[in-house]
């Protein structure tokens, strides 16, 4: 897979950009690939190449990447005030709690949708679906879709200002524990040792909550790339993955691939 550089613009010129209504909403979506629907959610500020070079791992793996926009400047190399200014406007914005626990954020209600119209176009087994650090804990409501079988949690940072709370509630928590019970399947999660804006305390409310169905991942401080503007160690798979052979990132973003193609592909996989 030919990569791009990371520190120019991204034009996502290799996607198929569709305008979506669902559920009375109009989004933009980025789509490419062949094979089972998997469903990127992007981190804050938006489609930054990370992002986008992360869907292109994706697709390569043999799926078909819905990338929405939901913030941000699409392509666009993130920077402190860029970070700043979306994050702002996300917070006050309908579509998103970023402060409520026990209560999911809009949004994932649009996307739930998107994820039962992604699987009625790419058939398979189910939808993967893959949130990351504003969005991480989306990739759990969506699972009140049946279509979405392999969820993955990267970085969850929401609620903001509550370290062990849920960004979700307690009625949809059941619902969602119920079906994993029923159907057997787990939800993968990461997070850095020394992620400010994920804790320790968010993973062990999930592991209260869901049991052995939550499958957590934290990686050690030190194998975060320390070559980006953002010291603390936070997006496992985007800016501060080290892609090279041997290194933790790098294997947890094949451990992330390799649970899709067996939740989606092939056969079931198990949380040891």
């Amino acid at each position: 897979m030919q990569l791009r550089p990371l520190n120019q613009r991204d034009l996502l010129d290799d996607f198929e950009v569709r305008t979506l209504t669902l559920q009375g909403k109009t989004k933009k979506v980025f789509v490419a690939g062949s094979g089972p629907a998997v469903i990127v959610m992007t981190e804050m500020p938006g489609i930054s190449p990370h992002v986008a070079r992360f869907a292109r791992w994706v697709r390569h793996a043999g799926f078909t990447v819905y990338m929405p926009h939901l913030f941000g400047d699409d392509g666009a190399v993130p920077t402190a005030l860029s970070t700043t200014t979306t994050l702002a406007r996300a917070c006050i914005g309908a579509e998103f709690r970023a402060f409520s626990a026990n209560a999911s954020s809009p949004i994932t209600q649009w996307l739930r949708a998107l994820a039962a119209l992604a699987h009625s176009e790419c058939g398979g087994k189910g939808v993967g679906a893959i949130g990351m650090c504003f969005t991480g804990n989306f990739a759990l409501s969506m699972m009140l879709e049946k279509a979405v079988i392999a969820p993955v949690l990267m970085q969850p940072s929401l609620p903001l200002q509550d370290a062990a709370g849920l960004h979700i509630s307690p009625s949809e928590l059941a619902t969602v524990k119920a079906r994993m019970q029923a159907q057997d399947l787990t939800v993968l999660a990461y997070r850095f040792a020394g992620d400010k804006f994920c804790k320790a305390q968010r993973f062990a409310a999930y592991e209260k909550a869901l049991g052995d169905r939550f499958c957590p991942r934290v990686l050690p401080d030190s194998a975060a790339n320390p070559d980006t503007p953002m010291s603390n160690p936070h997006s496992v798979v985007t800016l501060h993955l080290i892609d090279a052979e041997g290194q933790p990132t790098l294997a947890a973003r094949d451990e992330i691939l390799e649970f899709l193609k067996l939740r989606l592909s092939v056969a079931p996989l198990s949380c040891a």
